[in-house]
């Protein structure tokens, strides 16, 4: 990163409901370190005063105005920090001319992206003229896909340890979660269903679990699309809503690590709904569930209440058997509701340990891959996240 730059990130959307807990989060933990030079940025000037008036921002913290499609204002933007922080989606619709901007000037980029098809059509893009300019771009800092991507890479980490292999098929759970998906989730799913049934590549690319990885190495993947009984861990699984990111993340992750994880990783991501009928039942209600296509729940720019967000948890279970015949698994917990007051932590810390912690050449990355065991350390130091080995 560039650290002669005047801001070490700028959060792009400061304005919009989760760029407000993002900059409420910066300004909380940050406000009296030295070390962090932080702005908030967005199209409207008085709406960002009104954020820092109505969160006691101080007057030292700059604001920026740009609009996204303000092409020279983007470019004079990302030339002034070394990481942008972006919470305005749906990418697919507003995404590509701060991204562009950002590889143009070398600046590193983080968002909350859970659309694989414009992903790909990024990497494929921007990728050669991001290994130029040295950008460091990194896809997903929130809850898709920061707890799945890295929950595979501390289990992985910890089948290194204990046998020397990694595990060749890791099963992701979510044993508990209470919250909601954000509305920018919800209008990205949406935008992402219009954009398919106009293009066939892009229907492709969201089926396809390798979409985001090496298209050339392909190993058959399990189905998580149908409730079943998992005898191993003697519950009910039913199909989860954020596997269709998670799973394309996490064999980025691989593929980025020249197959760490093995050149036939599997891997799988369900939520458990209990044993017996009840269980079966409800496996069967979340696997017909359409909510988060239709038009209920929160639109882009609304979202749950403090208290809601407060009382907010999700605990998610990386399980797999080790070569040397045991099982193996590790856990990540989270201390808030997942879409928002997780996800502003996520991605807080994300773009810091991308601006502090590490040195990359250019290119996209995955949480994971780019950031690791030190996003892991700050996610538990700061953001109230926790990673723990539950078998051994």
């Amino acid at each position: 990163m560039n650290n002669e730059r005047e801001f070490d990130v700028v959060i792009y959307g400061a304005t919009g409901f989760t760029g407000k807990l993002v900059a409420e989060y910066f300004h909380a933990q940050y406000k009296d370190n030295k070390q962090v030079k932080w702005a908030i940025a967005g199209r409207n000037a008085d709406k960002l005063d009104d954020i820092k008036s109505s969160l006691g921002i101080s007057e030292n913290v700059s604001t920026i105005v740009a609009d996204g499609g303000d092409a020279d204002a983007l470019d004079a933007l990302t030339k002034r920090t070394q990481v942008v922080l972006t919470t305005v989606g749906p990418y697919q619709l507003y995404g590509e001319p701060l991204l562009k901007a950002c590889v143009d000037n070398g600046t590193g980029y983080t968002d909350l992206c859970g659309e694989p098809a414009w992903m790909h059509q990024m990497i494929g893009k921007y990728q050669t003229k991001a290994k130029e300019t040295g950008a460091n771009i990194v896809f997903s800092c929130g809850f898709d896909s920061v707890p799945f991507d890295l929950g595979v890479f501390y289990l992985q980490q910890h089948a290194h340890a204990k046998t020397g292999q990694p595990i060749d098929y890791v099963k992701g759970r979510v044993r508990k979660m209470q919250g909601t998906f954000s509305g920018g989730t919800a209008a990205s799913l949406k935008a992402t269903m219009a954009a398919a049934h106009k293009d066939k590549s892009i229907m492709s690319a969201l089926i396809n679990p390798y979409s985001l990885a090496d298209m050339n190495n392909k190993a058959p993947q399990p189905d998580g699309t149908k409730p079943y009984y998992d005898e191993e861990l003697g519950t009910w699984v039913a199909p989860f809503i954020m596997a269709a990111i998670n799973t394309k993340n996490v064999h980025r992750t691989n593929f980025l690590n020249d197959y760490a994880y093995g050149d036939a990783f599997q891997y799988d991501e369900m939520m458990m709904t209990g044993p017996g009928e009840k269980g079966e039942a409800m496996a069967k209600h979340v696997a017909n569930d359409k909510s988060l296509a239709s038009d209920k729940g929160p639109k882009p720019g609304e979202g749950p209440s403090k208290e809601e967000r407060e009382n907010g948890f999700y605990d998610v279970l990386f399980v797999g058997q080790a070569t040397n015949g045991d099982t193996l698994a590790v856990s990540v917990k989270g201390d808030k509701d997942p879409g928002y007051g997780s996800t502003c932590k996520m991605i807080s810390e994300s773009a810091l340990c991308l601006c502090q912690d590490v040195t990359l050449p250019g290119g996209f990355y995955t949480p994971a891959a780019a950031l690791g065991q030190n996003l892991i350390q700050r996610l538990e130091e700061k953001a109230g996240l926790t990673f723990a080995i539950e078998s051994e």
